[in-house]
């Protein structure tokens, strides 16, 4: 089939005429903003669960309680359950959400997924700026979730089905710098409204999630849909045209004959579900679809941003310093996943994952040790502004690890080594995975702190050293790897090829017989 060849690891795969055009970037940067909103809520919700004003409103009796109560054990504070379910409530709807997003998503395309997930966002959004009882805040915050689970699902998937090949690591990463810029974002927020005086600062910080969501519902109107996603629905013509659009040349007969057969391929698999779990050949997507967002979130990094406020206070800072230092995690966040934008597509995946996984290990290692010797296993005493200064910068370093890997590399990954067949199914289950266990680790993150103490670091610090150790052994390059093309990567790798080509079929014959042809 024509097309030209690009040597990558000795093995060859193919690759299309075509560059980044304007087009294809506003395409893909509206997509991206689907992380904004979720960035955004991340952050509010750590300033949101800790304005007075909101809990007297709300959770009147948390708000008495934490009055009353005298703290003396520095890892002890904050620990309300009731609360900490509210901040989560969210991530579980968007956690519901994903399922409907895949048959959503295959029906009706991934723009018009992001459409509907922005208008569910908005509405949610109102509600809870207007919301006089809890019934409508905890409405408006379900609402929001459908919005958060929709988009992650649909975002991902719009970026890697339209980007080129060769720059669908940088494309792709815009997701996760959105993420980045929505923490800021809410940051920035959280200090400004706790400015406002009168006791309604949070109305503000909840309405302004509107703005990126009706940019996303806007901005949807103004997109096409991805090219496999049109063929699959039986628009040919409109594939064509698109595809021709986004890459800038008029002779896109090689990448659209290859869409055309994968999707060939995946109207055969009438069952996703059932084949994605019980198939058997989709073993190696599947194991990556439930562990890389397991591992995302027991790096500890949503921990971080979303109590980076009470976390900063209880090792000494005021009120405003702790609001400060977060912005300032927020800073280091954006600024350092342009590195991850810059390098994905030279260096690789797994080079950015084993890399900033190291960092990461060091840098909680050393919280963790700074935070023992000056609180104990007792948990009494002040810090000291030296010993302070010294957490907020080795933060800044692990945030900084954390943004060039498995922040992005945790969306990316999922999103290109699907095979079109299950693409929808395997990433309902990513969004899923990642939303409950966000959900969970945020529900016992503070009973932990109390319990394991500066040991939670530790603890945070060996799941990071199990999963680039996971990584560095089961995880194969998929760079300027065409995601039609992706199922190479699994048939050459050393573990994994024992799964997908079966010795008995045919297929994985003629396959093994071509990768030892390219292998020589």
């Amino acid at each position: 089939m024509p097309g030209a060849v690009i040597v990558h690891h000795h093995t060859r795969y193919k690759t299309y005429p075509g560059e980044v055009t304007g087009f294809v970037f506003f395409c893909c940067l509206v997509a991206s903003l689907g992380g904004c909103i979720f960035g955004y809520d991340i952050g509010l919700t750590a300033g949101l669960t800790s304005t007075e004003s909101f809990l007297a409103m709300f959770f009147p009796v948390i708000f008495e309680q934490q009055k009353e109560r005298v703290i003396t054990n520095q890892y002890c504070k904050f620990d309300s359950q009731e609360l900490t379910l509210f901040g989560s409530s969210l991530f579980l709807s968007a956690m519901v959400a994903a399922f409907f997003a895949s048959p959503m998503a295959r029906a009706f395309g991934r723009k018009w997924t992001l459409f509907v997930a922005a208008v569910a966002y908005i509405v949610g959004a109102v509600f809870g700026a207007l919301a006089a009882n809890f019934v409508v805040l905890i409405t408006g915050r379900l609402l929001l979730g459908v919005g958060v689970g929709l988009c992650i699902h649909a975002s991902p998937l719009y970026i890697s089905e339209m980007a080129p090949a060769q720059q669908r690591g940088m494309l792709n990463i815009l997701f996760q710098l959105m993420i980045t810029v929505g923490i800021l974002s809410a940051s920035l927020t959280n200090y400004w409204t706790s400015k406002i005086t009168g006791g309604w600062g949070w109305r503000v910080g909840l309405a302004f999630g509107t703005v990126p969501a009706a940019l996303i519902a806007l901005g949807s109107l103004a997109i096409p849909d991805t090219p496999i996603s049109l063929i699959v629905r039986g628009d040919g013509e409109m594939a064509r045209a698109t595809l021709a659009k986004i890459r800038g040349v008029d002779d896109v007969r090689a990448e659209f004959e290859d869409l055309t057969t994968a999707s060939e391929e995946s109207k055969a698999v009438a069952h996703p579900w059932r084949e994605l779990f019980f198939g058997g050949k989709f073993k190696p997507q599947l194991t990556f679809a439930l562990l890389i967002p397991f591992f995302q979130q027991l790096t500890g990094i949503n921990v971080i941003m979303f109590y980076a406020p009470v976390l900063f206070k209880t090792v000494g800072f005021r009120q405003d310093a702790s609001l400060v230092s977060s912005v300032i995690t927020g800073l280091v966040n954006v600024f350092s996943t342009f590195v991850a934008i810059m390098t994905a597509d030279k260096v690789g995946r797994r080079a950015l994952f084993l890399q900033g996984g190291t960092q990461m290990i060091i840098s909680q290692i050393l919280v963790g040790t700074f935070i023992g010797l000056q609180f104990g296993l007792s948990g009494t005493g002040a810090m000291s502004e030296q010993y302070a200064m010294c957490i907020v910068l080795f933060v800044c370093v692990y945030v900084a690890g954390f943004a060039w890997s498995w922040g992005p590399m945790g969306w990316l990954i999922p999103s290109e080594v699907y095979p079109l067949a299950v693409r929808s199914a395997a990433q309902s289950v990513t969004v899923a995975v990642n939303m409950f266990f966000t959900a969970f680790i945020s529900q016992i993150f503070l009973t932990l702190l109390c319990h394991l103490r500066f040991g939670l670091f530790y603890f945070f610090g060996g799941w990071v050293l199990l999963m680039t150790i996971f990584i560095a052994t089961l995880l194969p390059e998929t760079k300027c790897v065409p995601v039609e093309e992706v199922s190479l990567v699994w048939r050459k790798h050393w573990f994994w090829r024992k799964f997908v080509i079966d010795a008995g079929d045919t297929r994985g014959a003629e396959m093994r017989k071509r990768i030892a042809l390219e292998m020589s």
